[in-house]
């Protein structure tokens, strides 16, 4: 396989995922949170602990039912305890 085909095929699977993998949670954005990324349960709680002390509300949800069963590799990802994080500033009280 030639390096260009071989990325071609990268971009297209990239693509595939990106179309059919993972959503943020649509009552979380409703409510104001704003998703971040997806890390693994250590780093996200490391996330999570940063973004609090500068002033966030955080949350590191596990991602498992916002994964679509079309793609496995998003599977896979859920299957591991990845947690999405969403951050949102505090309400002025």
């Amino acid at each position: 396989m030639s390096a260009a085909s071989a990325l071609d095929r990268m971009v297209a699977l990239e693509a595939h995922r990106a179309s059919v993998g993972f959503r943020p949670d649509p009552a979380r954005l409703a409510a104001g949170w704003e998703y971040r990324f997806v890390a693994d349960s250590g780093r996200a709680e490391e996330s999570v602990t940063l973004y609090r002390e500068l002033g966030f509300e955080a949350s590191a949800d596990p991602v498992g039912a916002a994964v679509s069963p079309e793609c496995q590799d998003c599977q896979l990802v859920a299957a591991l305890s990845f947690r999405a994080i969403y951050t949102r500033r505090p309400l002025a009280g």
